[in-house]
């Protein structure tokens, strides 16, 4: 049986980040993926923002379009449109992301492994089947970045992200404004709808919610006046962070952890950044020769101050979300129509950390009689820092 320093199991963009940050610093590095080809089967919407994109580390190659702006359309009629002029988010070909950042892992000296599904631990070895059959590779750090289900989390008995929400998505012909994203916050009462552009006449068409996603997605394709649907994928978004991302030698990345943004569902950016923690830490323990959870918990210390906040801040609102009606959201997209706050989410909007837009948006005056009565000052308390 081999040792390797790092073990990764998972080859999306938080595994393959991790893989390749800890073979650049020149530990050993197993990097193992239980399909045949990585980025599929494709379970994102391929939404980036341009800073996500950048940590990401590769070419434009993926680059499928680019958006500069987002238009919201209530169920009841208010519309709220906003273009900050310059390009805001990029839309990729997922497929081709993941496997450019694994053959980047690859070249900085990882080992990917494809067909080869983890299917349990015994001691400081994972065991995997597949191609190579079945066998046991021994790690000094394993990085669990095995998505929403985290085999690896549950071998270990570890409580899952309280939240999970299903999601559905097609590429469908349509002709639209391709400067904006569409978000429909009625669609799905519990999350919204979007509609991305890719250029050429077609769009990416989706939602995520609790129950009856399939029949809402129906509702959504038929008053969006979408076309033929070309392709229909489906994937699992997990909200809420676990309530520990490290233990047992195992460091949580991504989605495994419950990483993805609560306000967007979106969690390569915070994937990524997750996955250079872990690689920061693993490679500091594996060369102090120290790899006890007492010198691991500094993983979790570090994705707290880097993005903690903005993911506590981000349930609290996908909480307060399920308390508004459409009548609710019809007065809150009215009241933001207004070029001064219009003005001002071009100017500090961001997808990544909406904590700051939120906070000045909530201290509007001209916003918060839309929901204050609503809400009796809560969203005061969760902002008021």
């Amino acid at each position: 049986m081999r040792t390797y320093d790092v073990v990764v199991i998972g080859a999306g963009p938080s595994g393959s980040t991790a893989a390749r940050l800890c073979a650049e610093q020149g530990l050993s590095v197993c990097l193992i993926e239980e399909h045949g080809t990585i980025g599929h089967p494709v379970q994102c919407a391929g939404l980036l923002s341009v800073q996500a994109f950048h940590e990401c580390g590769v070419s434009r190659g993926s680059v499928l379009h680019e958006v500069s702006g987002a238009r919201i359309r209530s169920a009841q009629g208010s519309e709220l449109a906003f273009d900050s002029g310059r390009t805001r988010a990029v839309i990729v070909d997922r497929g081709m992301l993941d496997r450019e950042m694994a053959m980047n892992a690859a070249r900085a000296g990882a080992e990917v492994r494809l067909k080869t599904a983890f299917s349990g631990r015994s001691g400081t070895a994972v065991r995997t089947r597949g191609v190579r059959g079945r066998e046991e590779t021994g790690f000094r750090v394993l990085i669990a970045a095995d998505g929403p289900g985290s085999p690896v989390a549950r071998s270990l008995g570890m409580p899952r992200p309280p939240v999970f929400l299903s999601g559905l998505q097609a590429e469908t012909r349509k002709d639209m404004d391709e400067r904006y994203v569409e978000l429909f916050p009625d669609a799905s009462p519990e999350f919204f709808g979007w509609i991305i552009p890719i250029g050429a006449g077609r769009a990416r068409i989706g939602l995520a919610g609790k129950k009856d996603v399939f029949g809402r997605f129906k509702t959504l394709c038929r008053e969006a006046g979408c076309g033929s649907i070309i392709n229909l994928v489906s994937g699992t978004i997990p909200l809420g962070v676990m309530e520990r991302t490290y233990g047992h030698g195992t460091l949580f990345v991504g989605d495994a952890a419950g990483f993805p943004k609560p306000t967007s569902g979106g969690g390569v950016y915070t994937g990524v950044r997750s996955a250079s923690h872990a690689a920061s830490v693993a490679v500091e323990a594996c060369r102090r020769n120290d790899l006890s959870d007492s010198v691991l918990a500094s993983y979790e210390r570090r994705w707290k101050a880097d993005f903690g906040r903005e993911l506590e801040l981000g349930l609290r609102v996908f909480l307060l979300r399920q308390q508004l009606s459409p009548a609710d959201i019809d007065r809150l997209v009215s009241a933001l129509n207004d070029p001064a706050i219009i003005a001002e989410i071009c100017q500090y909007g961001d997808m990544d950390r909406p904590g700051a837009i939120i906070r000045r948006l909530v201290r509007n005056p001209g916003v918060i009689p839309a929901i204050g009565i609503l809400l009796r000052g809560e969203l005061y308390r969760i902002f008021k820092g």
